[in-house]
């Protein structure tokens, strides 16, 4: 996927998409109309989010993320500096769930409508749904293409050879086709994109929009005990990195970042960005220093020899 397709300067131009998924979770509807308006400042004008941001918090069912962004389209007048993407397919409630056409139909319009827009820019598919051919499901959304209610569609959370076969799916039937993959990619998490999926990529030359893109806050170096996982409101995602191997990583991140008068934050994406097939890393940002790691990364390139100390640190 050109990065032009998605409405920036060019195809070199290096991308953070800003994660949404903390909007109505922990960053609330104020704050979060704040680092919006911080975001576009910066040039980070790439935005994601899903339907189901974010249910799992108490008292949320769903939507919370788009409807917080709807409100800030609305306030601020900038949908059209905004690349858009959403997602579909995570339960919802209510049977509200999967990849079906006529569930497609009816999420869209939904999220159309807390979105507060008549198009999105980039709609993915949030994880397979085995129980739908993937013919049906790509023709639902090759009609929202030519509908004008969604410009690109992409996938997320899809093995090698489900992908593999949607693409050719859409080939052989003349619809609208995949441009995107969303995995599950980062320092920390290499083997099931790097074996799986980065072959597929490269094959059918899709971009990758990689999400945890931070380990969940590890790749930062703000956890680097157990105790500091403990007191952390979100510590329990990293338990599984507080480990030898995990610690390793931080250690290399640390020496890139002193070398280059930088952050571990900003060395963990720029190494994402480095990577091949890589698009853009998704990152979340909950104040402006956050912010500011996500708008240097793009700026931050990384020699032969951090590549490889981060690599050896972390195969």
């Amino acid at each position: 996927m050109e990065k032009r397709k998605l409405g920036t300067a060019g195809p070199d131009v290096p991308m953070i998409c800003l994660g949404g998924n903390v909007f109505g979770w922990t960053v609330p509807e104020v704050e979060a109309f704040r680092l919006l308006d911080a975001a576009l400042d910066a040039g980070l004008n790439f935005v994601d989010t899903a339907d189901v941001y974010s249910r799992w918090v108490a008292g949320n069912k769903g939507g919370e993320s788009e409807t917080i962004i709807g409100k800030w389209f609305a306030k601020s007048g900038k949908r059209k500096d905004v690349i858009l993407a959403t997602k579909v397919g995570v339960e919802m409630g209510e049977g509200k769930k999967g990849l079906k056409a006529a569930y497609i139909r009816q999420a869209v319009e939904d999220s159309l409508q807390r979105l507060q827009t008549d198009y999105i820019d980039l709609y993915q598919a949030h994880r397979d749904d085995p129980e739908t051919s993937l013919e049906e499901t790509l023709t639902a959304f090759d009609a929202l293409v030519k509908q004008g209610k969604v410009r690109f569609i992409g996938a997320s959370n899809y093995s090698g050879t489900r992908l593999a076969e949607a693409l050719e799916t859409s080939r052989k039937r003349g619809l609208a086709s995949y441009i995107s993959l969303q995995p599950h990619y980062n320092l920390m998490e290499r083997s099931a994109f790097e074996t799986d999926l980065l072959p597929v990529v490269e094959k059918y030359q899709i971009g990758v929009i990689t999400y945890y893109s931070l380990a969940g806050g590890f790749l930062t170096g703000k956890y680097r005990s157990q105790k500091d996982a403990e007191k952390a409101a979100r510590g329990a995602t990293v338990q599984k990195y507080l480990n030898e191997r995990g610690f390793g990583v931080v250690a290399a991140l640390d020496e890139v970042a002193h070398a280059r008068g930088s952050t571990p934050a900003r060395v963990a994406l720029a190494w994402l960005l480095a990577r091949p097939g890589v698009t853009a890393p998704i990152g979340s940002a909950t104040n402006e220093k956050q912010l500011a790691d996500l708008a240097e990364a793009t700026k931050l390139k990384l020699d032969a020899e951090s590549i490889q100390k981060l690599n050896a640190a972390s195969a």
